[in-house]
């Protein structure tokens, strides 16, 4: 019968371990036994310079030590009736703690790692069953794990960030898109543009809502002139415009301008129609991303001018050159004979 081979454990490698920092700092606190002491020294001893050990005596320095200094994991002895680690652990989460923690005591895994776990612990080990190795693969990925978590933290952070500044340069163009629109009526009624007054008016209306976005009482109503059926057509067209893009949409939004044309529609008014659905559309949108509405929204606004521009230009042309009655061939010589 062949002998089997069993092979050598792995030896210990920073390079494997991916984004973990060259040295770990990791403090003990420890009882009067050093319950799993022996382990905590072996670590040190076969990791070299990897692991860098501070050994604390008693719950209460061990806290204090924790306030003054960060580590990036703990090891905490768990003696019954001396030192309880799942309490010291428990405290530690309650203070805001965040740093890899594992347990070391005398008990089976079966009995203490579940309340381990439920006090906020990483891991629990057994001095009497585990090796050094495991130890060091355990804190290792315990403070990989505080790491990635830190990292996922951070990047919440940032997007939610940037969702706040596209929200905010969403809200400054609406701003200044409302300004233009006041300066074509103030130009209509004879009075000087005020597109700074405007915008300070328009902008101090604005105001938030309590889910966090933010609301203005312009596209709370409606533009004045234009019937609900228009306005409804043009809230699906936007968000079709949004979704699709002007690929297939072109011989609808030209059939909108001939009927905006033909109702008598300005280009001003059909501009108060966009804005308001726009700003309908950015509010729904709550706490995602505004970037890609508002860059459709523009394109959609700037082809809607062109088409209108375009269907107002053919009705001027038709009326500067209505239709002549035109004679059947051979009468053309009879007219001419009589005049």
């Amino acid at each position: 019968m062949a002998a089997t081979l069993r092979r050598p454990p792995r030896p210990i490698s920073a390079d494997i371990l991916g984004d973990l920092p060259s040295s770990i700092r990791v403090v003990f606190i420890s009882d009067r036994q050093r319950t799993g002491g022996w382990l905590a020294d072996a670590l040190v001893k076969e990791s070299g310079r990897q692991v860098v050990l501070e050994e604390i005596a008693g719950a209460a320095a061990g806290l204090a030590r924790l306030r003054d200094e960060a580590f990036d994991a703990i090891l905490v002895s768990h003696e019954p009736g001396e030192l309880n680690a799942v309490e010291l652990v428990a405290g530690c989460r309650a203070g805001g703690s965040e740093e890899a923690i594992v347990v070391l005591g005398n008990q089976s895994e079966q009995q203490m790692a579940a309340s381990c776990f439920a006090a906020g612990a990483d891991a629990y080990v057994c001095a009497h069953t585990t090796t050094t190795q495991n130890l060091f693969w355990v804190v290792a990925r315990a403070v990989q794990r505080h790491e990635l978590t830190r990292d996922n933290r951070r990047l919440k952070l940032a997007e939610r960030q940037r969702l706040q500044r596209e929200r905010d340069e969403a809200e400054r163009l609406l701003v200044q898109q409302r300004a233009l629109i006041s300066d074509l009526e103030a130009i209509q009624r004879g009075d000087e543009p005020h597109s700074a007054k405007a915008a300070a008016s328009h902008r101090g209306r604005l105001h938030d809502r309590p889910d966090g976005s933010t609301a203005d009482s312009s596209a709370e109503n409606p533009p004045v002139g234009l019937p609900p059926e228009l306005i409804q057509h043009y809230r699906e067209l936007l968000r079709t415009y949004v979704i699709m893009g002007s690929g297939n949409l072109a011989a609808e939004m030209n059939r909108l301008a001939a009927l905006l044309t033909t109702s008598g529609v300005s280009a001003r008014q059909t501009m108060q129609l966009h804005l308001h659905v726009l700003e309908e559309l950015v509010r729904g949108l709550g706490t995602r991303s505004t970037r890609h509405v508002m860059t459709r929204a523009d394109l959609l606004a700037l082809e809607m001018m062109v088409h209108l521009a375009e269907a107002y230009r053919e009705r001027y042309y038709e009326r500067t050159h209505p239709p002549a009655q035109r004679l059947l061939p051979g009468f053309e010589r009879v007219s001419r004979r009589a005049s």
